[in-house]
Formats: structure tokens, C-alpha cells, sequence
């Protein structure tokens, strides 16, 4: 439910009551679960003390890690990792085929509620640390983009951001009555062998199957790790108003999901309104209905990077036909 705030949690016979609610419209909702799972990442301590509240100790150190983005500074498709004179390492990856992502730096977040920004600071950072290693050296002029997150760490009392513990905690909490799993740190690559984790806990108050993920694809992901090839020349050949760098994309975005996307088009003129970057209003739908994008930035930034490739008039103008499709589905609903 994107979009939802829990604005509590109250024991009940069954579990809990939970109260949510929409914060484009303020309208608010009751739902019912036996268990509830904390995993609120930087709010883990918020939603635990706040939401649930329990008595459970634990909580997140707060850690910002920001980027930069520059136009590809190298033609292969390896990454390399630089160590700095500070002791630290960073990375430069290939990014998005035309850019190369460089990052990441270790700051203290006090506030998980203020949003993170990529630093001038940091920017400079990153730019003399990747210097160090550079034919030729880069600016900060020729940074492209920069992002930045929190990391929710799992705060073991260590003296410093970069020695605080990158490994995941999870405890089971029964103190309300009612079973509550807290997840405390944890990251991207490690989120399977997390969740699996997670489940154990589950297991001890639910029925559950027990660990399964590992073995089994993400959506669109079921295809040999060699066989990336294979998919965008079949999916050229299927479509063929694609061309080979569009093909390509569709296939690192969706995998084999993206003949289901395109479906029975035949034509360019059959994908909709064409909104820059190859993104047109047929992709933007199934995002909508099948990711549940509710504005440009969910498509441009968070479901893809193609606002690197897309100016502000062609995601105004994205943002503005999606705002128009989602009215006239609530009021199709509404009838």
C-alpha cells in the first residue's frame, strides 16, 4: 500500500488491529494481522516504541551513504574498488551503460525524517578519492546526478560510522501480547538470507513453510544467467518497432515480463504516448497497476533511472498524464 503510514498498532485477540492511512487523502483504514514484521528500516526504533509500543530494547545507528553519478569514465563492464588513504575503500561501477556510479561515504544521520542529500562535501570527497586512481581526473562538473540513503545499521555502540556493524539483527517480540518480528539493519545484499532469517522467527508463532527463497526467481527473472541475449533478440524479433538498445532495457527492467508488457502490440503507435527515453504510456500503466508507480518520480527515479536520460518539461508531462489515468480509474470505481 504505497502511500500508507501506520498511525498505530493495538493488541487484539487475534493479533492486532492496525490503523493506516492514506496520506494523499487522509482517509484512514482499519486492517487485521496475526503478526505484525517490523521492518521499517531507518523507523525500526519509531514504529517498535511509537507504533507497537513495546518495551523492547535495540535500535539503528543512523548512517548516510551518497553517490555521484558521472557520464562513463571507462568502455568495459568490470567495477573497480579503490582503497583510500582514510582506510576506506569506494567503488566505481558501470551504471545505466552510458555513466559510472561512484560511491558510497560513511556520515552520521541524526534524523531519519530529514531527507538525505548528497553532500558538496561528500561530492568533493568522492571526486578526489576516485582521483587518486584516474588517468584523467574528474570535476564536480562533470557529476550528472547524485542520490543518497540511510543505511539503518544496528547500533552495536561502535565509536564510528564506518565500524559500526553491517550485519542484520531480528527479535521476536511477544511483550504486547501479541507477536511482533523487529528487523534491525540489513541491506540490499543480503535481504534474502535476511528474510529467510525472518521467516524462522515467524515460524515460531505462525505456520510457515519454512525457508524457500533462495531457489526461486523474482518476477520476470526466470531464465538462465547467460541467457540475456537470447531474450532481447527474441524479443526484437517478436517487436520488431523496437530497436536493439530499447529491447535491451525492457529486458534488464522486466525480464521475461516484458513480453507481457508489450502484449499484442504490433505497431510503435500501439505503445501510447511516447514520453522520452523509450518510456511510453503502456510501460507507465503496467508499472501503475503492476508496481504500483503513483507519480513520474516513482517511474523516472525509483522503478528505473531513466530520469537521467529525460528532461523536467517530459517528466512534468508524465507526472501530469499519470495523475489523469488514476482520476479517471477512481471515478470509473466510484460509478
Amino acid at each position: 500500500m504505497p502511500r500508507h503510514k501506520v498511525q498505530r498498532a493495538d493488541p487484539s485477540d487475534d493479533g492486532w488491529t492496525v490503523t493506516l492511512m492514506n496520506t494523499n487523502t487522509d482517509q484512514e483504514k482499519t486492517v487485521t494481522a496475526r503478526l505484525i514484521v517490523n521492518a521499517a528500516g531507518p523507523w525500526v526504533g519509531d514504529v517498535l516504541r511509537g507504533t507497537i509500543k513495546s518495551n523492547q530494547t535495540g535500535g539503528v545507528r543512523l548512517v548516510r551513504g551518497s553517490h555521484i553519478v558521472t557520464k562513463r569514465l571507462f568502455d568495459h563492464d568490470k567495477c573497480y574498488f579503490f582503497q583510500g588513504t582514510d582506510g576506506r575503500i569506494i567503488f566505481a561501477i558501470p551504471y545505466e551503460t552510458d555513466f559510472t556510479l561512484i560511491g558510497t561515504t560513511d556520515q552520521e544521520h541524526h534524523d531519519p525524517d530529514v531527507k538525505p542529500v548528497c553532500t558538496p562535501e561528500e561530492q568533493q570527497y568522492l571526486v578526489n578519492f576516485v582521483n587518486e586512481y584516474l588517468e584523467q581526473p574528474i570535476s564536480t562538473d562533470d557529476i550528472v546526478w547524485t542520490y543518497s540513503g540511510v543505511r539503518p545499521l544496528y547500533d552495536d555502540g561502535a565509536t564510528s560510522a564506518t565500524a559500526a556493524t553491517r550485519d542484520y539483527t531480528i527479535h521476536l517480540d511477544q511483550s504486547r501480547g501479541a507477536p511482533a518480528v523487529n528487523v534491525f539493519g540489513g541491506k540490499i545484499t543480503t535481504y534474502r538470507r535476511l528474510a529467510e532469517s525472518a521467516l524462522e522467527k515467524v515460524g515460531k508463532v505462525l505456520y510457515t513453510k519454512g525457508p524457500w527463497t533462495a531457489g526461486v526467481a523474482l518476477p520476470g527473472g526466470d531464465f538462465p544467467v547467460d541467457g540475456v541475449a537470447q531474450l532481447i533478440a527474441r524479443l526484437n524479433a517478436d517487436y520488431d518497432f523496437l530497436d536493439e538498445g530499447w529491447a535491451a532495457r525492457l529486458i534488464r527492467a522486466y525480464g521475461t515480463d516484458a513480453s507481457a508488457l508489450l502484449g499484442e502490440t504490433k505497431t510503435l503507435a500501439d505503445m501510447g504516448e511516447h514520453f522520452g527515453a523509450t518510456l511510453t504510456a503502456r510501460e507507465v500503466a503496467w508499472l501503475m497497476n503492476k508496481e504500483y508507480a503513483l507519480s513520474a518520480e516513482d517511474v523516472v527515479w525509483r522503478r528505473s533511472k531513466l530520469g537521467l536520460r529525460m528532461d523536467e518539461a517530459q517528466i512534468a508531462r508524465l507526472d501530469e498524464w499519470m495523475q489523469m489515468r488514476a482520476a479517471k480509474q477512481a471515478a470509473s470505481a466510484a460509478e
